[in-house]
């Protein structure tokens, strides 16, 4: 067996139908499928069983643990060469694994990653939640785009390891949030092979919402604490920028206030950055998806991925920095419930 597709679910029987009906139409067949169901009170037992005549699949229910040790216990079953680690809200072209099995046959690695991409039917929320997930503006590239501020690590909606380099690592630590950076961090320090296969993408189904969107991303600010204290010495530029651009933002409002009640008549001129940083956005959403709608859209994305992630991290930057507590302790309610 060649390839072990890996999949932790946590009550998303839909999506995980989804991912299952793309697999079937993979050009590339040597693979069987792993579905980990994570203490679910929505399960996808009835999903898996629709596919168990299509798809070398099988399917193990658990207590909920969380989606890296359910990674593990996947990869604990599997035997293909090479684990490909992947979410469940995502969904596959069909020439995704050949497009895998190409890179490894021009030059084999220990572990590699590739970017994702909205689908044309994702509503013009998810298009815009996208954008602000991938653009240069926003992340700095470092998600598996062209260009970018720090080198690509893989992540788990679409990361592929070796089997024995997996059992070397000792698989995901217990992290609730950046366990995937945190494992990646750990295969580039062990000084292996880890590559971007740029034509391996996946379309990824992301938040809907911006609530939920705000909370994903304020949770993974945390997290770059968190795997700032686990390696030192991986703290990038990149990382600082949403909690400068956050504290920016906040200044220049307040700023904005206090000139405004003192009479100033240029008072307005303090918000020009935020009319900049809004254009910029609108016409390179508006571009890439031939939408006004999604750049409209865009804009709020954007500002609530950077202040999301920004405040995340100015938070767990007071907390574990400066108030000296645990990762587990400081953040139980966020994480470990």
């Amino acid at each position: 067996m060649k390839y072990s597709v890996i999949v932790p679910v946590f009550n998303r029987p839909d999506e995980a139908g989804e991912l299952l009906e793309s697999l079937t139409t993979q050009t590339f067949k040597d693979f069987e499928v792993i579905i980990v169901e994570d203490g679910s009170t929505l399960p996808c037992a009835d999903v898996a069983e629709r596919y168990a005549d299509k798809l070398n699949l099988h399917y193990f229910a658990k207590p909920n643990s969380g989606p890296g040790p359910s990674r593990n216990y996947g990869v604990e079953r599997a035997t293909g060469d090479y684990v490909l680690i992947l979410d469940s809200d995502v969904v596959l072209p069909p020439g995704y694994l050949a497009a895998v099995e190409a890179e490894l046959t021009r030059q084999p690695c220990d572990a590699f990653g590739g970017p994702d991409r909205a689908h044309a039917s994702f509503t013009p929320m998810q298009k815009a939640i996208n954008y602000a997930m991938t653009s240069f503006f926003t992340t700095g590239g470092i998600r598996g785009g062209k260009k970018k501020m720090d080198k690509f690590y893989p992540r788990s909606f679409n990361m592929g390891v070796r089997r024995t380099t997996y059992a070397q690592l000792g698989g995901f630590a217990p992290m609730r949030f950046g366990e995937d950076i945190d494992f990646s961090t750990r295969i580039f320090k062990a000084g292996l092979d880890c590559r971007l296969f740029p034509e391996a993408w996946v379309w990824h189904k992301r938040r809907t919402d911006l609530c939920k969107f705000f909370r994903q991303v304020h949770n993974s600010g945390i997290a770059r604490i968190h795997l700032t204290k686990r390696h030192p010495g991986t703290l990038k530029l990149v990382h600082l920028l949403p909690a400068v651009f956050t504290l920016g933002c906040f200044m220049l409002v307040v700023l904005a206030l206090v000139a405004l009640l003192v009479g100033c008549p240029h008072w307005f001129v303090l918000l020009a950055p935020f009319v900049l940083f809004a254009l910029v956005i609108f016409a390179d959403a508006t571009r890439l998806e031939h939408s006004v709608g999604v750049g409209l859209r865009a804009i709020v994305a954007a500002f609530v991925q950077l202040w999301g992630y920004g405040s995340g991290f100015l938070r767990a930057w007071w907390v574990r920095l400066v108030l000296r507590r645990g990762e587990f302790e400081a953040f139980k309610n966020n994480f470990y419930k």
